[in-house]
């Protein structure tokens, strides 16, 4: 294959002005820069326009400037015009990908940049307001983007033994080293209908179980029986925040030596981890499911496609790749990391 095509730049176009007022021809400007006659040309002819704010004439700096605003307004529709990537990118949607998840795999497989997340995001909002609703095949379906509510009362006084993150140890905190999780509890419109999501900081790695309720012994019992079979460098830390439902997390510490720590009161964005994590698995799980329909295996299979979906914060490895490279000396597999079964 021969080299891609090169943008002309604002020293090119600069230089394009300064020869063209000295008399050059677009064959000798185009021989002097390394490029075709015809690309000189057809720069000049799209960029010298008399307009209502411009006299005409070819100037480099101007020129500039509408090349890059050509490019913003075009690459919303950039998938207008390859109908091959948008259907990649709608795949990829379709599968809970966010934008950036796609663009940066596609980077990856093809060792350049084939698309921005910010050209899918414009061309996702630009069919959304054509009412084709594209926003709802975003991991989150937004319609635009927004800011949560604050608010609520803490019961931070009627937890046990309550420690919070600034006595955590430092290494907990910059995600490089495994064994330091985060937990919440997904609730659901049905009342009495509750999911336990567990969060490896390191690996980004979710695990899920159903519970009976939010009640604080079940949400500890399955926390142990399930973070039990790990080694004890992998279960070092667990955040919460300061629902009662972890009211029982002392017994973490007294059983599996788990260090348990809480977020202040009215700051959840303290175990972000896991309130992305959350959020991403809403569009598997959004308020209105009705567990009741579900089997358990159902539910694994949706957070093993989680567990399977490209990272950017991983170099766009999936956090079953990445957990399961800490677990291989141990030989130990995860319940909720193989890959999702192919049709």
């Amino acid at each position: 294959m021969g080299e891609r095509y090169r943008h002309l730049g604002l020293r090119e176009r600069v230089e394009i002005e300064r020869l063209r007022a000295d008399g050059w021809s677009f064959q000798k400007i185009g021989w002097h820069l390394g490029r075709a006659a015809s690309t000189v040309s057809r720069e000049v002819k799209r960029n010298s326009a008399r307009t209502k704010a411009w006299p005409g004439g070819y100037d480099g700096i101007r020129a500039d400037g509408l090349a890059a605003r050509r490019r913003r307004w075009d690459g919303r529709f950039k998938l207008a015009r390859q109908p091959a990537l948008r259907a990649v990118v709608r795949d990829g949607l379709a599968m809970g990908w966010s934008p950036e998840q796609i663009a940066g795999r596609l980077a990856r497989l093809e060792g350049r940049t084939v698309i921005s997340h910010e050209t899918i995001y414009r061309y996702v909002y630009h069919r959304s307001a054509q009412k084709d609703y594209w926003h709802r095949l975003l991991p989150r379906r937004q319609w635009r983007r927004g800011r949560l509510k604050r608010g609520g009362v803490s019961p931070v006084d009627h937890i046990r033994d309550r420690r919070t993150l600034h006595e955590r140890p430092a290494e907990a905190s910059d995600r490089q080293t495994p064994g330091h999780w985060e937990a919440d509890l997904m609730l659901f419109s049905t009342h009495g209908q509750v999911l336990l999501a567990v969060h490896e900081r390191a690996s980004r790695l979710m695990l899920v179980s159903r519970q009976p309720g939010k009640a604080a012994a079940p949400v500890a019992d399955r926390l142990i029986s399930g973070l039990m079979p790990l080694p004890q460098a992998l279960r070092q830390t667990i955040t919460f925040d300061n629902g009662t439902e972890f009211a029982h997390h002392w017994r973490l510490a007294e059983t599996i030596g788990l260090q348990t720590f809480f977020c202040e009161p009215h700051k959840p964005w303290q175990k972000g981890g896991i309130e992305n994590a959350i959020g991403r698995l809403r569009r598997a799980f959004p308020r209105k499911t009705n567990l009741a329909t579900l089997s358990q295996n159902d539910i694994h299979l949706h957070v093993a496609a989680y567990n399977n979906t490209p990272r950017k914060c991983l170099d766009f490895k999936t956090p079953a790749e990445v957990f399961l490279n800490f677990l291989q000396p141990l030989h130990f597999i995860c319940e909720s990391t193989p890959s999702p079964a192919r049709g």
